[in-house]
């Protein structure tokens, strides 16, 4: 087989299997060094052949596409790697705070500002960038859109949501496609787009795949059940099984285990926190980057772990003793103790919940009081009522 024929059979296969347009799947293969296991080498190509096809990529991912993506950090490294604008941050903690569904976009957004401002921002600047977000969201549903997010939690979330939105603006699913990351070569512990050279960046779309029917239908399925007042339909999507949304069932079973467990009360995460404590870690900035080192798929930002560690030190009878205040300094330096009562529950000798109480929104779902709803079973790896 000549090299020219062997190399057509490779773009025939790149496109059978990511969807991409033959020049958009040729321009990929030439780019590349190495030829494919068993395939012959791309070098025989002519330079302007070379040259033609990668113009005709850049056309196919620039041209009327809108580019979404989990945070500013991506967005940066996304221009410098010369992707074109529109290039749309998709700015909100998700995990964190009510998301309740049965609300219309505006009244949505109004809620999130209002958490995501807390005591320290202004919650109409907070709606008005929300506002923007979804307008450009809106503005561009005639258009191609490829969404660049990673495994974890926060932006799995943020996933089903933008997709939910895109498919109640009645964008097709051939108008959209999805740039994955779970990991990296050469990063052992990936921690994000945001930490790539902009020419790594651009590895990753020989990875992009196209949606699917199934997988829009998986993600209105998923929005929809973390928004609901009851967790029940979070096992349904922690089992189910997309090659589009192929980080969606982890990123599901993984938001389960932040209800409060059956043996102690406590969250993961809220676990984690103590068990660096009691490792060694004698700073909250320190406990941060232990709770950090844990995760498979870092997702826990340093805000919302040190909310976390405030969370326990401030509880009635608190976990955690946190030296100094506001004004001593950035809250990273600050001194973390265990106390007795958070050395009683790590030691499974008592209950947080039980002696704190609980009063947190996970999703939809709102946890209260002494006996919460909801708790998870770590034997069974599954959510259980209270």
């Amino acid at each position: 087989m000549t090299r020219d024929a062997a190399f057509k059979r490779r773009v025939r296969a790149r496109m059978a299997r990511t969807g991409e347009r033959y020049a958009a799947a040729r321009a990929q293969l030439a780019d590349r060094t190495a030829p494919e296991p068993g395939d012959e080498p791309a070098a025989g190509i002519a330079p302007e052949t070379r040259a033609e096809t990668r113009a005709e990529t850049r056309d196919d991912h620039t041209r009327d596409v809108l580019h979404v993506t989990n945070g500013d950090c991506a967005a940066e490294v996304m221009r410098a790697a010369g992707l074109t604008e529109p290039i749309l941050p998709w700015r909100d903690v998700l995990h964190d705070g009510p998301v309740p569904g049965g609300l219309t976009d505006a009244e949505l957004r109004a809620v999130r500002a209002d958490f995501i401002a807390g005591e320290g921002l202004d919650p109409a600047s907070v709606r008005a960038d929300f506002d923007a977000r979804d307008a450009a969201l809106a503005a561009h549903r005639g258009g191609r859109v490829v969404l660049w997010f990673e495994a974890d939690l926060y932006d799995q979330l943020q996933v089903v949501q933008i997709l939910d939105q895109l498919h109640r603006a009645g964008v097709p699913p051939e108008s959209v496609s999805l740039v994955s990351a779970g990991e990296f070569p050469g990063i052992a512990h990936f921690g994000g787009l945001g930490e790539l050279a902009p020419a790594d960046l651009l590895r990753l779309r020989a990875d992009e795949l196209p949606l699917t029917a199934e997988a829009f239908d998986l993600a209105i399925a998923a929005w929809g059940a973390f928004t609901a007042p009851d967790p029940g339909g979070l096992a349904e999507i922690a089992r189910s099984a997309s090659p589009v949304l192929r980080h969606l069932p982890e990123a599901f079973g993984r938001l389960a285990q932040e209800y409060p467990a059956r043996s102690d009360g406590l969250s993961l995460t809220e676990r984690r926190i103590l068990l660096a404590v009691d490792g060694g870690a004698g700073t909250a900035g320190a406990v941060f980057a232990e709770v950090r080192r844990r995760e498979r798929r870092p997702f826990l930002g340093d805000t919302s772990c040190f909310d976390r560690i405030a969370e326990l030190a401030a509880a009635r009878q608190p976990l955690l003793a946190v030296d100094g205040d506001t004004a001593d300094g950035p809250y990273a330096e600050r001194r973390v103790a265990l106390t007795t009562a958070g050395r009683d529950v790590l030691a499974g000798r008592a209950d947080h919940a039980e002696l704190n109480g609980v009063d947190r929104w996970i999703g939809g779902v709102h946890l209260t009081g002494t006996h919460p709803a909801w708790r998870y079973d770590e034997r069974l790896e599954r959510l259980l009522p209270g």
